[in-house]
């Protein structure tokens, strides 16, 4: 079963705060490219084509959605301005969930597994350990002991900020000195864990994307250590991007996902952004879940990323 896998009334209020600046973004795009028309014809889906990408929904994902639209449009033969906010609401929604079946669930920890290793990856500046943070009060609100492992070593800040976090939410974060090796870190993190029965570790490492080359050699590395104290994991590799950064955001999924084996992914930072567009064309480009998104800075922040409740939170009037 998932973790935390509830929408509530106070989340869905967050969630529309938080995808205010995108959809207020979106909305006076929309409402120029059908000025003047009362129905859609080709200079609408143009001009829609054009709204989607200065949203950074991205090129590949919009076409898909401009192509489904003008086959809905072909088939109604009459479908008026007035009805494009729904239409696109339902094709956007519809390429998701086809993309990916389920909504995700959070992090689903076997019985039979102890403890459960996340590996998070990303570069700096993303939120990733703040996100690490605020998973690991999830975890714990839900009844699980947590370990933290600081094994980005190479920055004191991203150290200290996971200590500051661990004393936050009250779960114990395991350190080395600063220049250690990270792998070194992530044996003493699972090996703790491991003696101290624990349900879950979370992994902190480095975020340079220095070159790929040495960011899959450190992270298989990291990896392969692990299995020593725990033989399968990671068992979740989640990769962080920071949605206001907007094609960024693709590069480094590109980067990440060529280096190492992600297959989970979180967006952060979209309540300050117009950019909400991005975790449309993340979601549909790479094929990997979209579990969490982030929403703000406090620590029930982190939501998991419902395909229905985002679509009808940015096309909601």
């Amino acid at each position: 079963m998932g973790i935390f896998s509830f929408f509530s009334k106070d989340k869905k209020e967050t969630l529309d705060k938080g995808l205010s600046k995108t959809k207020e973004s979106v909305f006076s795009k929309l409402t120029r490219a059908v000025a003047g028309k009362s129905k859609v014809d080709d200079d609408v889906l143009d001009n829609l084509e054009e709204v989607l990408i200065t949203s950074d929904v991205g090129v590949d994902t919009t076409l898909k959605i401009i192509s489904r639209i003008e086959k809905r449009v072909s088939k109604d033969k009459y479908v008026n301005t007035q009805e494009l906010t729904s239409l696109l609401r339902d094709e956007i929604a519809g390429l998701l969930t086809e993309n990916n079946s389920d909504d995700a669930e959070g992090f689903v920890l076997p019985d039979n597994v102890k403890p459960y290793v996340i590996m998070v990856v990303g570069v700096n500046g993303v939120g990733k350990t703040t996100t690490i943070g605020k998973l690991a009060y999830q975890f714990k609100k839900a009844g699980k002991s947590v370990y933290l492992g600081a094994a980005d070593t190479f920055r004191a800040a991203a150290v200290e900020q996971l200590v500051i976090w661990g004393e936050r939410v009250g779960v114990p974060v395991v350190k080395q000195k600063m220049g250690s090796d990270p792998a070194s870190v992530a044996f003493d993190t699972l090996s703790s864990a491991k003696s101290n029965n624990a349900d879950v570790v979370i992994i902190d490492t480095a975020g340079r994307l220095h070159n790929k080359v040495n960011l899959m050699n450190e992270l298989t590395k990291i990896k392969n250590v692990m299995k020593k104290v725990v033989p399968d994991a990671p068992h979740e590799i989640l990769l962080i991007l920071d949605g206001s950064t907007g094609q960024n955001a693709f590069e480094q999924a590109k980067q990440f996902t060529a280096a190492t084996e992600v297959n989970a992914l979180a967006i952060t930072k979209l309540d300050g952004t117009a950019k909400g567009g991005v975790v449309i064309g993340i979601s549909d480009h790479f094929r990997i879940p979209v579990k969490y998104i982030g929403l703000g800075e406090g620590i029930e922040d982190l939501q998991l990323f419902n395909k229905k409740e985002f679509v009808d939170s940015l096309f909601s009037e």
